[in-house]
This record gives C-alpha cells, sequence and structure tokens, in this order.
C-alpha cells in the first residue's frame, strides 16, 4: 500500500472507530467498529505485524488494570460502599446546595483519585441523582460534577486513570513520586473548578431553592425532604471490609512500584479478595464478576491503540513533532499542555496521549505529566473530549435529564483554562522544589 492510501485509510478509520464509540449505533459496543478497523490496518499493511504487537504489548498491562479496577470497583459498590456515600452526602449537606455541591467534589475527587474515573461516572453520578432527589436540590451542578470531576480529579495517581496508567510507564517515576509530583497540581485544579461551579451555577446553589420538574428536563420536583424517600439521612453500615480491602490495595500499588512489578497485579490482587468474599458469601457469581470486567470495552481499547498506532506510523507524528515543545520550562510545559488539551478535544484523549508521549518523553517527566493535565482536563471541553464523558451522558439520559449542549460548552469554556492554567503552573513548581 502506499504511503498516501496508508495514510488516507489510517486516519478514516480512527475518525470511523471515535464515530461509533460516540454513536454506538444500535446500542452496539465500542468494541464492534474498533476490533474490525484493527483488523483492517493490519491486513492493509497500514500498520506492520511489529508495530501492531508492540502496542499491543504496551497496552496489556493497562487493559489488565483497568479490568481489575472494573471488578474492585463493582464488588464495593456491591459491599455497599456508594449506597454509604449517598448516606454521607446527605448528612453532610444538611440539605444545603452549596455544602452538598462541597461534599459532591470532595467525594467526586478522591473515588476518582483511589478506585480511577470509571467508578464516579458509573457508580457515583447515579447516587449523585438519588441523593438530590431526596433532598429537593436541583440536581444540574451535583450531576455536572460528577462529569468534570471524572476527567480533572483523575490527575492524582497514575491508578487514575487510563491516559496515567500510560504516562506512568513512559515517564519511568515510581508511584510515590508521581503523586508527588502531581499533587499540588490536582489540589490546584479541583479548587479553580470548584470555585467556576459555584459562580456559574449560583442560582441553582441559592437557598431555599427547590427542584422544579421542566418537560424533558428530569429536574426533581418539591422542596427538601419532601420526595418520599426520606431525608436520606438515616444511618448506614460503613463497608468496613471493602475500605480496607481499597486501602491495602493503594498500598500495594506503592509496594509493587518499588518492586518494579506491573500495578495491575496489585488491582488483580484487591478484586481477587473482594471478589472471593462475594462469591463464599453468595452476594455474587462467577458470570457477575466477569461482566464487571466489560471485555468489549477492553478489546475497543486495544484496537484504538493499534488504530492509533497506524494513524501515527503514516503521518500524524512528523505533523505534530515540531509542535512538541522539548523543555520542561513554564512556556513549554503549558504550551504542551494547550495542545494535549486541544488534540483531546478533537480525536478523543486516550488517542491524543498515545500520540503525544512517544513525541513527549525525551524531554523528561516533566514535559509527559504536562501532556496528562491537557488530556485529563481539556476534555471538559465537549462530549467526545475522553470516554468517560460519553458514557457519563448515557447515564444522565437513563435518568430522564437532558444535557444542553450549549451550557456544556458555556461552562467547558469556563473551566477548562481556569483548571488548566494553573495546574501547569503548579506542576512547575513541583518539578521545580522537587526535581524529577
Amino acid at each position: 500500500m502506499s504511503s498516501t492510501l496508508a495514510t488516507v485509510l489510517s486516519a478514516v478509520l480512527l475518525v470511523a472507530v471515535l464515530a461509533g464509540a460516540v454513536v454506538r449505533p444500535f446500542g452496539l459496543p465500542e468494541a464492534t467498529v474498533a476490533v474490525p478497523a484493527a483488523g483492517l490496518v493490519l491486513a492493509t499493511g497500514a500498520i506492520s505485524l511489529d508495530h501492531a504487537r508492540a502496542e499491543a504489548e504496551l497496552l496489556g498491562p493497562v487493559v489488565g488494570f483497568l479490568a481489575a479496577v472494573l471488578v474492585l470497583a463493582k464488588l464495593c459498590d456491591d459491599e455497599g460502599l456508594f449506597l454509604a456515600c449517598g448516606a454521607w452526602l446527605a448528612r453532610t449537606s444538611r440539605g444545603r446546595p452549596q455544602r452538598l455541591l462541597a461534599a459532591d467534589f470532595l467525594l467526586a475527587s478522591v473515588i476518582t483519585a483511589v478506585l480511577s474515573l470509571d467508578a464516579t461516572v458509573v457508580l457515583l453520578t447515579p447516587v449523585v441523582f438519588a441523593t438530590v432527589a431526596r433532598l429537593g436540590a436541583r440536581p444540574k451542578p451535583h450531576v455536572y460534577a460528577c462529569a468534570h470531576l471524572s476527567n480533572t480529579a483523575s490527575l492524582l495517581l497514575p491508578v487514575s486513570n487510563l491516559t496515567n496508567l500510560l504516562a506512568f510507564t513512559a515517564s519511568g517515576l515510581s508511584f510515590p513520586r508521581f503523586a508527588l509530583l502531581m499533587g499540588p497540581a490536582w489540589t490546584v485544579a479541583v479548587a479553580a473548578e470548584y470555585l467556576v461551579f459555584r459562580r456559574f451555577f449560583a442560582d441553582d446553589l441559592k437557598e431555599g431553592t427547590p427542584g422544579r420538574r421542566k418537560a424533558g428536563t428530569g429536574t426533581e420536583t418539591g422542596t427538601r425532604g419532601e420526595t418520599g424517600a426520606g431525608t436520606g439521612t438515616e444511618p448506614v453500615d460503613m463497608p468496613v471490609f471493602a475500605l480496607a480491602t481499597v486501602a491495602c490495595t493503594l498500598a500495594g500499588f506503592v509496594v509493587a512500584s518499588a518492586l518494579g512489578v506491573e500495578p495491575a497485579w496489585a488491582a488483580f490482587a484487591g478484586a481477587l479478595v473482594l471478589a472471593g468474599r462475594a462469591l463464599v458469601r453468595g452476594r455474587t457469581t462467577p458470570l457477575a464478576v466477569a461482566r464487571a470486567t466489560s471485555l468489549p470495552f477492553l478489546a475497543f481499547v486495544l484496537a484504538l491503540g493499534i488504530v492509533v498506532r497506524a494513524v501515527v506510523d503514516n503521518g500524524l507524528s512528523d505533523a505534530l513533532g515540531h509542535l512538541v515543545p522539548h523543555s520542561a520550562t513554564l512556556p513549554a510545559l503549558l504550551g504542551l499542555a494547550v495542545l494535549a488539551a486541544a488534540l483531546a478535544n478533537l480525536i478523543n484523549n486516550l488517542p491524543a496521549v498515545l500520540v503525544l508521549l512517544p513525541l513527549a518523553a525525551p524531554a523528561g517527566p516533566g514535559p509527559i505529566l504536562a501532556v496528562l493535565l491537557g488530556v485529563n482536563i481539556g476534555p471538559n471541553l465537549t462530549y467526545a473530549g475522553s470516554l468517560a464523558t460519553l458514557l457519563w451522558r448515557r447515564i444522565v439520559h437513563r435518568h430522564a435529564h437532558t444535557v444542553d449542549l450549549g451550557e456544556f460548552t458555556r461552562l467547558g469554556l469556563l473551566t477548562v483554562p481556569a483548571t488548566l492554567i494553573p495546574a501547569v503552573a503548579a506542576l512547575w513548581v513541583s518539578l521545580s522544589v522537587f526535581g524529577t
């Protein structure tokens, strides 16, 4: 195949794969388009077998980790962890919308950092819907917080996001070092996001403003505590075993990093402990555990990686090479983060990080982490920026709540610059103080 034809074919297939993930025709899984596309770039020679194998070997541990974390999060939900989170939200807020938003930010940030962004989107979002319904609050600011924090709050740990794992592998940093360097950026970004939310949703967060149902919006009716579901402040037993398992799993990540072991093994151990307990007690089945791994989505990630590698091999790397700064100065880090954010909104954050990491890696960990800031914060601008946002949108629609594209974009235009710029500055300070 000629180089021109290979370039066109790989680019068209990448667009088709991303469109399939966004639209999901007939409700089919994302892998329905991605897997045949990966087979096509291989069959036509748009990517060599060696390069496809190398990409699969790179993504293999990442995909294994993702499967283990999905199981871990699902089993934590089965243990009642997210039910307890909902009760905590209701108690902490005391029926006040502003306090509820602050509690949402705290809880979503911790869950995203520890159990990954998928747990926030898939498991916490329904809990937030139920909580605001019980309290009679307007759901919009609280539900939007789940979407934004699934991206922004995933900066802290290597295990918080699939993009983080890829960057972690490329950076050569240890688990504690990664968290140390990204901690200030994570804190600053979440705080900036919260301030923007307080201003943007000021009317929805006013005291004594009950939710009102409008046609097609799914906004809850009534005043706080009058929905018939109670106040949401009833005590709920905290699942101590699940919390202890998660804590031990986090400690396992640190130990595994020190020993040079893939973090997937620590995640697998945590999932195995919870799965074994649930199976013995009859709370789950082997089939339910297997389903929790979301095998079609894992296949999508692998196939997407191969298609993206074909695009990179056929010209995209050369086209972007001259745009990527090769230093860790503040302007260079900011430029790289902005480039990563823009690319994430054009082709989704997972392909963006796969494209940019090889270009940024020669300059060291600093530029790699700047790419991570861009691909994690930038997707808050558009629906297609991250897979997590697409998934969040589907969950919101299941609750009969309409997400307005214009409003989502306006909020993103405010939050992305307000969080990305100070986060990059905080990263630069971390690199200056702690080094790499």
